[in-house]
């Protein structure tokens, strides 16, 4: 399967989402219920079955994580050098920073790592989301706090530790390489059962990714938002096509490593704004612009992923 024939279907389903919303079949009451769903019940679920049925031996390449985990940092170290020479406001800093780095990776990366490099490519994406998670929601705070613009909006050490305990899909990737690690198997009813509810994951993620698109910011925000579309969609994937090309990594495992370095800004970037005292209409901008760059950067690295490595 090629780029074009992964990512074409996969936008079209985001564009329907967009439709629906514009047609009212997808209202702002429907919007919020539904993310819930999916971020805490079908992804979850599918991120820790495809993990547990797994073999964590066969599937877990460390120098894809530890390069992947390398890139992130180097796109969190770059977008704060670049509001820091900008000399932008404080509370637009912190969220210029996140959007940076933090890539939506539980909607689109694992989807996109599903359709195109099947079953065996998302159980390594999943690996590898899981462990970036922690690190981009870590990152994602110290950039907000270190930048925060009001009292109060700074978050105390254990509510950063149960933000990160707390978060499904990390939970559920270390779930699954617990089981695959013990070889446990999955009683036939608990895997059927989360087998239909991860056939709801993918699908409902793409069309509420479509739904919560919003271009009317973008303007008012358009020379940071395009910052952060270089640093998050050009320079964080190039760095590792770069490194995984340098060392020889296996197609196998530093595909699923670029997709999610090639993922657009993270959805969860306007929560945390919100909640610590961020700038939302950046983060609305750089989302909505981001994913619908990324139906064209996506496929280019993959491209450049299958014919470098």
């Amino acid at each position: 399967m090629t780029a074009v024939t992964t990512i074409v279907p996969i936008f079209a389903v985001i564009f329907l989402g967009w439709v629906a919303r514009r047609k009212g079949m997808a209202p702002q009451a429907f919007l919020g219920p539904a993310n819930q769903l999916v971020y805490y019940l079908a992804i979850p679920a599918m991120i820790f079955r495809a993990i547990a049925k797994s073999s964590f031996g066969t599937q877990f390449e460390p120098r894809a994580m530890g390069i992947t985990l390398a890139c992130v940092g180097a796109g969190f170290a770059l977008a704060w050098a670049a509001s820091a020479i900008s000399g932008m406001a404080r509370h637009r800093r912190g969220t210029f920073v996140q959007c940076g780095f933090h890539g939506n990776l539980g909607y689109i990366g694992l989807a996109v790592a599903f359709y195109f490099l099947g079953q065996a490519g998302l159980v390594r994406a999943s690996i590898i989301s899981g462990f970036v998670m922690i690190l981009q929601n870590f990152l994602a705070v110290v950039a907000l706090q270190g930048a925060a613009g009001q009292p109060g909006s700074a978050l105390p050490f254990r509510q950063i530790a149960l933000r990160l305990a707390g978060n499904p899909v990390i939970v559920s990737a270390l779930a699954g390489i617990l089981f695959s690690l013990m070889e446990v198997t999955l009683p036939v009813v608990v895997d059927r059962s989360l087998s239909i509810l991860s056939g709801l994951a993918l699908p409902m993620a793409l069309l509420l990714i479509g739904a919560s698109l919003s271009f009317d910011l973008v303007r008012d925000n358009a020379s940071d938002v395009l910052a952060v579309c270089v640093i998050k969609l050009l320079v964080m994937p190039g760095l590792g096509l770069l490194a995984f090309w340098v060392i020889g990594l296996d197609p196998a495992h530093g595909l699923p490593g670029l997709i999610l370095l090639a993922s657009p800004v993270a959805t969860l970037t306007y929560v945390m704004a919100g909640e610590m005292g961020g700038d939302q209409d950046l983060a609305v901008a750089a989302i909505s612009v981001s994913t619908l760059l990324s139906a064209l950067t996506l496929s280019v690295w993959m491209q450049a992923g299958v014919y470098f490595l």
